[in-house]
């Protein structure tokens, strides 16, 4: 493309005078005033990591991101989403995740289908809130602009236009993924996103780790695999991984 790589640019930058700090902490003054508030459009990487998932974003219509924990798999799909979607790139957001429950069983849930997989959603609402505000992110839901599409709602579509995140993608089977990616329609963008190690499938079930090891192979794909450097919640997080 004739352009010196992003991710070349951010690791110039050096713990105080750059973006981010790969020790970064969030009670440090600093890395609290550079944090994104809402409404602001443009997201700031934190890591090596987060910087090469923002860029195969913006290179590849379907990028696979997996990693531990806190490392901004999800709030950065979602941001890149968003940012699309303001922009007019597209013209809706699809947001998927399986309803799978984490080692319990929450019961039946009342209401129509949206009202069912809110919990399971939850996430994903918070991060368009953030992106958003909840008047838009509201009104747009209404209006059809963002859609909530459970996994087993996606066979037989076809994604035009439009900007598809899917995430804990560690819950979903080989056979729904391979359905999932294959929905990709023209001028979309969708980002598959998890962490192979926090199935809640029994092992051996979940097809994160082998869809991202073949489609690895397809240079037009982007397969980002963030590690415990890019982790940017509380540092415990990031310690307590390698141990637990």
């Amino acid at each position: 493309m004739g352009k010196k790589s992003k991710i070349a640019n951010y690791k110039q930058k050096t713990p105080t005078t750059g973006i981010f700090s790969e020790k970064w902490d969030p009670l440090n003054k600093f890395s609290e005033e550079n944090r994104d508030a809402k409404y602001i459009k443009t997201i700031k990487p934190r890591s090596t990591g987060q910087a090469e998932l923002i860029e195969a974003i913006d290179n590849h219509n379907l990028n696979i991101a997996i990693g531990p924990a806190g490392t901004g798999k999800t709030y950065l799909a979602i941001a890149k989403a968003v940012e699309a979607f303001e922009k007019g790139e597209v013209n809706r957001i699809i947001l998927s995740r399986p309803a799978v429950e984490a080692g319990e069983n929450i019961g039946f849930l009342p209401g129509d289908l949206e009202d069912k997989m809110a919990p399971y959603l939850r996430p994903l609402y918070d991060a368009l809130n953030d992106r958003l505000g909840m008047k838009r992110l509201k009104q747009y839901i209404s209006n059809g602009e963002i859609e909530i599409a459970p996994i087993g709602y996606m066979r037989g579509r076809t994604l035009n236009n439009a900007f598809v995140v899917i995430d804990e993608a560690q819950n979903c089977t080989y056979v729904q993924l391979k359905m999932i990616v294959s929905r990709l329609g023209w001028h979309s963008t969708m980002i598959l996103t998890g962490d192979p190690d926090q199935s809640d499938l029994l092992h051996g079930i979940s097809g994160l780790s082998e869809i991202s090891e073949k489609l690895e192979n397809v240079s037009n794909i982007g397969v980002v695999k963030l590690k415990e450097v890019d982790i940017v919640r509380h540092p415990l997080v990031a310690e307590m991984l390698e141990y637990i």
